[in-house]
C-alpha cells in the first residue's frame, strides 16, 4: 500500500512546490550552532569515541550553542551511563543529503578510531523529493563507505522525523512529505539491516511547541535533549 501512496505524491508535486515555496519564504534560515564541534569528556578508560554525522541536525541548527546539541548531549549521557571518557565530534552540514555526505564529507573525514557513529540523515532527501531508488543508492552507498572506513564501529541511523508534527509544515504539505518519509524510512531500515548498521525507532514527538526551534522545523535544546535520550540506549547496546 505504501508504494502506491508514494507514487501518488508525484501527482501532488505542484502542491509541494507551491506550499514549499511559501514555507521557505516565511521561515528564517538558521545557521549552525556556535561552539565546539569536537570535545573530550573525562572519565574512565577505555574511552568511547562518538561521531555524529549528517545534516543540519548533526550541526545543531536551531539553537545557539553546540554544547546543547545532539552530539554534545548524547556524549554527556553516554559518559553518565558508562562512567567512561567520551570524545565526540559533530560533522553536520546544512541541507546535506545522503549523497552529499557520501561523496563530499566522508572522503574528507580523517580515519579517527570512532567506536560509535550516529547517522542523522534522510530529512533533506525526503524534503527535496528524492525518489526511493535514489535514496537506496545514495544512503546505501553511504552505509557501505562507513563500514569500509570504520569496520568495528557501532553505526546507528536515526530515521526521518514526522513531518506532520513540525509546526512550520502546512497540513497538506506535511502529509505529502510524511508519505515519502515513511517510504524512505522503510528503505533505510532495510539497508541498515543488510549493511551492518542499526536502525533506531523514530523519535516520538510529544510536545512540538517545546521540541522545535523558532523556525518550526529544527530541534530546540529540549528537542535535542529528547533526541539524545531516545538514542543513548541503542547506541550503547551491544
Amino acid at each position: 500500500m505504501q508504494r502506491p501512496l508514494a507514487l501518488l505524491t508525484w501527482l501532488a508535486y505542484p502542491v509541494y512546490v507551491w506550499q514549499g515555496l511559501g514555507v521557505r519564504r516565511r521561515t528564517t534560515r538558521m545557521l549552525p550552532a556556535q561552539g565546539p564541534v569536537m570535545h573530550d569528556l573525562s572519565g574512565n578508560a577505555p574511552a568511547i569515541s562518538l561521531l555524529v554525522l549528517g545534516d543540519s541536525s548533526a550541526a545543531s541548527v536551531g539553537i545557539g550553542n553546540s554544547e546543547n546539541g545532539l552530539a554534545a548531549q548524547l556524549a554527556v549521557l553516554i559518559a553518565q551511563n558508562t562512567g567512561r571518557a567520551v570524545r565526540w565530534r559533530a560533522a553536520g552540514f546544512n541541507s546535506a543529503t545522503s549523497g552529499h555526505i557520501r561523496d563530499h564529507v566522508l572522503p574528507n573525514l580523517s580515519a579517527d578510531p570512532w567506536t560509535h557513529i550516529v547517522l542523522a540523515i534522510g530529512t533533506n532527501d525526503t524534503k527535496n523529493f528524492h525518489s526511493v531508488p535514489r535514496f537506496k543508492k545514495e544512503f546505501g552507498g553511504l552505509l557501505y563507505a562507513l563500514r569500509a572506513k570504520w569496520p568495528e564501529a557501532r553505526v546507528v541511523w536515526s530515521p526521518v522525523l514526522e513531518f506532520t508534527r513540525a509546526p512550520a509544515m502546512p497540513s497538506l504539505l506535511g502529509k505529502i512529505l510524511e508519505i515519502r518519509a515513511t517510504a524512505m524510512n522503510r528503505m533505510g531500515e532495510r539497508l541498515c539491516l543488510e549493511r551492518g548498521a542499526v536502525p533506531a525507532p523514530r523519535l516520538p514527538i510529544t510536545n512540538p511547541e517545546e521540541g522545535f526551534a523558532s523556525d518550526g522545523f529544527h530541534a530546540s535544546e529540549a528537542g535535542y535533549r529528547a533526541w539524545a535520550e531516545h538514542l543513548v540506549g541503542l547506541v550503547l547496546a551491544s
